[in-house]
């Protein structure tokens, strides 16, 4: 069982008073579907991805939800760290520069009380935006310790 030391809470405010371009941006890309995709550590150490909804709370954090005796829930309490992608959408072929681009948050899942179902909250450590610029990839990250972070390649 891996255990995470969380010395610090990281909420969705934080990200986006510390990095709002990039939280808006990300945020939206999380808009243009309902389902997301989450990947886990099953329990013999093998990841897994699910198909999840990611909630953006009115009070500055992000959650997930799952139906009771979720499995990717049961990965959660034995290992917390997880990642979230957003819903794929595919570059326009005649203007990639115009895509919106992939939004991924890393954070470290914390369960909070829900009935009838699993609830947790995200504490961020790593929001990215990967885009296309020009004939480019840009990938711009955020972490609490690091900041701020662009890359170009190409």
């Amino acid at each position: 069982m891996v255990r995470a030391t969380i010395l610090r809470m990281t909420s969705w405010t934080e990200v986006t008073t510390a990095a709002p371009d990039l939280a808006a941006t990300v945020r939206r890309t999380f808009a243009v579907r309902k389902h997301a995709t989450m990947a886990t550590t099953s329990r013999d150490g093998t990841p897994r991805i699910s198909g999840t909804e990611v909630e953006f709370g009115d009070d500055g954090e992000i959650y997930l939800g799952m139906m009771t005796g979720a499995q990717r829930a049961n990965d959660l309490r034995r290992d917390p760290r997880v990642a979230i992608h957003c819903p794929t959408v595919d570059s326009p072929a005649d203007d990639p520069s115009s895509w919106l681009g992939d939004g991924k948050i890393t954070a470290i899942a914390v369960e909070e009380p829900a009935e009838a179902s699993h609830r947790f909250r995200l504490d961020i450590t790593r929001v990215v935006h990967t885009a296309i610029d020009g004939d480019a990839l840009r990938i711009t990250s955020w972490t609490p310790t690091g900041g701020t972070v662009v890359v170009v390649r190409g």
